[in-house]
């Protein structure tokens, strides 16, 4: 009887320790704690503007139609409207940011990472001291 409560605490403490580590896992601020899937195979797709801010200000409706793409083999590109443009991606800083490199009508970015799920993926990059906020979702 006493090695049955014994066994069941510390099956519960494990339980628990386990729970609090995966929660304690999740690389950026906004998750997710735990993912099968490879940040390469997440970032790779096609995604377009959810919410657009800049300063903190909602300006969604001036990025209306803009998607970006972003592939296994790290080339990205954007289409808005009649404007496009191409280039190359890479993880960088313990994949915590993404460099982006023009290289047909792209200027180079730093993208800080906030969110990066399988169908939701939320980035900033800086500007003249402008914080440009996207939160882009699956197309």
């Amino acid at each position: 009887m006493i090695l049955k409560k014994s066994s069941a605490r510390l099956i519960l403490l494990m339980v628990g320790f386990s729970l609090f580590i995966m929660a304690s896992c999740s690389k950026y601020d906004e998750g997710p704690a735990i993912s099968f899937r490879t940040r390469t195979e997440r970032v790779s797709n096609t995604w377009k503007v959810d919410n657009y801010k800049v300063n903190g200000t909602d300006v969604t409706s001036l990025v209306s139609g803009y998607t970006e793409t972003f592939t296994k083999s790290g080339g990205y590109s954007y289409d808005w409207s009649s404007v496009s443009g191409t280039g190359t991606w890479k993880f960088q800083n313990s994949d915590e940011e993404i460099a982006l490199t023009g290289t047909d009508n792209q200027d180079d970015h730093t993208l800080y990472i906030l969110k990066l799920e399988e169908k939701q993926f939320w980035y900033y990059y800086m500007v003249d001291g402008d914080r440009h906020e996207f939160h882009m979702i699956e197309k």
